[in-house]
């Protein structure tokens, strides 16, 4: 009896151990890093505990729900938009997002998360379709980037405040024409480009064929006032010349002298080689030999 009652008795010790082990077990809840611990107790919420560790909660009473906390990645589906150029275009958009008030997203979303990304999707496409419109197709192309990014997330956080959810960046990844139309926008495209660049060349001529007018005319100018400074010298050279003849000259001594030099040359040039000279007996030559 002794050892059936000493059974009997560990029997009810291990009992109440393995009672008391599922009862502490059931009134914590394990918490990661990366989550939410939403308390609700008959529907009602009671804690929100954030980062990892222990929450504790009533057995049977409390129920948990975990919410993710770290950044999500949505990858949105293609969508149709027209720009205000009534242009069709392409939108391929993705999404990062992550929950920043646990309580709102659980009272509003049921913590659910598909229902969260339908919230988010429908967001960003009325964000995208919004800001498109507002714009034409040189503006957005123009815009795209971080410029276009930031207007598209600052839109969609404005419908998803209430829910608990912010979008850290919703960003187009491509923006594309419809295949059925690209070929005809992209001719018409070549067709502008090639206009614009005729009207470039075009201008370009105009502007070259001003500056080689311009430079012709200089050039004209320029050499007229050099033949006329060089005329002007020639003249002042002649005229001191004939000055510099003139005193050299102006007395009847050195007139003689001078028509006398100049009948030797005379001579010397006529008696090179085996020559026969007629001179008459007035002759500046005669007078010499004379």
């Amino acid at each position: 009896m002794n050892t059936n009652a000493k059974k009997s008795k560990l029997a009810v010790i291990i009992g109440i151990i393995v009672v008391l082990a599922v009862f502490i077990s059931n009134c914590f809840a394990v918490v990661r890093m990366n989550q939410y611990a939403v308390v609700t107790r008959f529907g009602k919420i009671v804690k929100v505990m954030e980062g990892g560790g222990l929450v504790m909660k009533l057995p049977v009473v409390d129920n948990v729900r975990f919410v993710p906390s770290d950044l999500r990645l949505y990858d949105i589906d293609p969508s149709d938009v027209i720009t205000k150029d009534k242009k069709s275009m392409i939108a391929d958009n993705y999404v990062l997002w992550h929950v920043t008030d646990a309580t709102k997203y659980t009272q509003t979303l049921s913590a659910s998360e598909s229902i969260a990304k339908d919230r988010v999707s429908v967001a960003v496409y009325n964000a995208t379709k919004n800001t498109i419109s507002s714009m034409t197709q040189e503006e957005l192309i123009a815009a795209r980037g971080e410029k276009l990014t930031s207007m598209i997330t600052k839109e969609a956080n404005s419908d998803l405040g209430a829910y608990g959810i912010e979008i850290i960046k919703s960003e187009i990844k491509s923006l594309d024409l419809p295949n059925d139309n690209k070929g005809a926008v992209y001719e018409r495209m070549i067709s502008e480009r090639q206009n614009i660049a005729a009207s470039y060349k075009a201008q370009g001529n105009a502007e070259a064929k001003k500056i080689r007018n311009e430079t012709d005319k200089t050039v004209s100018v320029m050499k007229a006032e050099a033949d006329k400074q060089a005329q002007i010298t020639i003249a002042d050279g002649e005229a001191q010349y004939m000055q510099i003849i003139q005193a050299a000259y102006d007395t009847q001594d050195k007139q003689d002298f001078y028509s006398f030099i100049r009948g030797l040359d005379a001579l010397k040039q006529s008696m090179k080689g085996e020559k026969t000279v007629v001179l008459s007996a007035d002759s500046e030559i005669a007078k010499l030999l004379q």
